[in-house]
């Protein structure tokens, strides 16, 4: 039989026609359309490099984007009527979604670099470091696997850079209000990039030598090249934004900033670590995940910027030829994996309280379009499955204590197998004790909330989680706000440039108000 036209099937009733016919494929080919894209094209993520060549180097893990196979993917996207990609179960900025993955399909990519930025300040970082939300909440991931909108946008943006359309976001004049950002991570950047945009004078304060916050110090040179994020604060600095480095926050000079500005915005994110209080913590060789990683990156500056050698002189932790154990899951998890595999560490094993999660959703308990809770193996993972021919993680499991020798050194772990039951409590497996060799601890395990030293100096309100309280954005305190981490509580990059965003327009509001 031939076709000459394209017919038209319900997308259910077509899915099921593909997996049935699959010795058919001419058949398939015949009826291939943009629309039914989704369909007929597989899914097919950015490919990362070969783990046997990365796992020697902090190069970024990203290959270079193949343009054919962006659009393909592209192609892909079902122009559906309702795009949770987009809503409040998707993206937290909002992305246009659809219309740039439209856009990227015409190889209109200056468009859809244009409609890309009218919602997020920062592709190049989401675009990396981002776990994708929106893809989770795909409506293709119905019934097949969701758009490579992560890998789109990046593509966009990459584009941008190339072609140099990303240009500084100079005001046509600015107005004598003055605003102080203090911390320069995501947040702060993107409330900086939105107020000086508006005419406001801004000026971002930052403790350490470069800005970018957890851009630069906490996320790994492997997800995210600080070129990528030194190339944006060079357009951020053109476009009239002040940066003060290497300048710490306190008690005393805050009251001075709070004084000679108009507002200030607090985005100092959330550095106090949860930690793991058992038997022998105070031993030598424990430590916190972000002393772990800030601690690798200062090494690598370094080597290339002697003025910093001396601060940081004593800061980094070498893995090399360790037993090393890293308590808890998630991306930090992850990347303290990948740190202390080009560490060349000796051994390597994760533990995770919770149950080894499935393979598939449990779509009564975790339906679509929530967060798919499966058992997902990220870059570290794959890396250590590839040098330790295994699965550096153990789920299920309790640190009941810390072992270490006559010099206070931690030797071992001794741990319980638990079952964490739907109600939240533990029970212990009787007759599961084991002791594992432990040379490095690694807690990885989130953060509490933010420093409160400056917080209590200026007398700021907190919630119950010690976080600011605010209104709108506003703290209690006159003209300081809030965003971010600090306010809302550890969360990701993506959210960090919404909150960045959204203060950003309450500070607007509030200084319109002055004379």
């Amino acid at each position: 039989m031939i076709i000459k036209q394209p017919i038209k099937f319900n997308n259910i009733i077509f899915y099921h026609i593909r997996k049935l016919s699959k010795s058919n494929q001419n058949f398939i080919n015949t009826i291939q359309n943009k629309d039914r894209a989704f369909l007929d094209i597989q899914r097919k993520p950015q490919t990362l490099r070969n783990v046997k060549d990365r796992i020697n180097d902090y190069q970024e893990i990203n290959i270079k984007h193949n343009f054919k196979e962006i659009k393909n993917q592209a192609a892909r996207c079902m122009n559906c009527g309702t795009p949770f990609c987009h809503t409040h179960t998707g993206c937290p900025l909002a992305n246009i979604i659809p219309e740039f993955n439209k856009l990227s399909y015409e190889n209109n990519w200056k468009l859809a670099y244009q409609t890309l930025i009218s919602t997020n300040n920062f592709p190049e970082f989401t675009g990396r470091v981002c776990p994708a939300p929106c893809e989770a909440s795909c409506v293709a991931s119905i019934i097949d696997m969701p758009i490579t909108i992560k890998n789109i946008e990046n593509s966009i943006i990459e584009t941008a850079w190339k072609n140099k359309w990303v240009l500084p976001n100079n005001p046509l004049i600015y107005n004598d209000k003055k605003v102080a950002i203090i911390g320069s991570g995501p947040a702060g950047l993107a409330a900086a990039d939105q107020l000086n945009s508006l005419g406001y004078n801004v000026t971002i304060f930052e403790k350490d030598y470069y800005p970018g916050g957890l851009l630069t110090y906490g996320i790994p040179n492997m997800k995210l090249d600080k070129k990528i994020v030194k190339r944006r604060i060079n357009i951020m600095k053109k476009s009239g934004i002040k940066f003060k480095t290497n300048t710490e926050i306190n008690e005393t000079n805050i009251i001075n900033i709070k004084n000679d500005f108009d507002a200030v915005i607090l985005t100092i994110g959330s550095s106090i670590p949860n930690d793991l209080s058992i038997p022998g913590r105070q031993l030598n060789g424990i430590y916190f995940a972000m002393d772990f990683l800030t601690g690798n990156q200062n090494k690598l500056f370094k080597s290339r910027n002697k003025k910093i050698m001396a601060k940081y002189e004593k800061t980094y932790i070498d893995s090399y030829n360790k037993n090393v154990v890293i308590i808890g899951g998630g991306d930090t998890g992850t990347d303290c994996i990948a740190t202390a595999l080009r560490h060349n560490c000796k051994s390597l094993t994760n533990f995770e309280i919770f149950k080894k999660p499935p393979l598939t959703r449990n779509k009564i308990e975790n339906p679509w379009p929530l967060w798919p809770r499966i058992l997902q193996t990220n870059y570290g993972h794959e890396e250590a499955i590839y040098k330790f021919k295994c699965d550096p993680r153990e789920f299920s499991i309790l640190s009941s204590n810390f072992i270490g020798d006559e010099n206070n050194n931690v030797t071992h772990i001794r741990t319980i197998n638990v079952d964490l039951t739907k109600d939240g409590c533990l029970l212990e497996i009787p007759n599961s004790e084991k002791i594992w060799p432990a040379d490095l601890v690694i807690l990885a395990m989130g953060f509490k909330h933010p420093n409160l030293t400056i917080l209590n100096k200026l007398n700021i309100n907190l919630d119950k989680r010690n976080n600011c309280l605010t209104k709108n954005y506003q703290t209690s305190v006159n003209k300081i706000f809030a965003a971010g981490d600090c306010r809302k509580g550890q969360s990701l990059v993506v959210w960090a440039i919404h909150e960045g965003r959204e203060v950003a327009k309450s500070v607007d509001n509030f200084l319109k108000t002055l004379k």
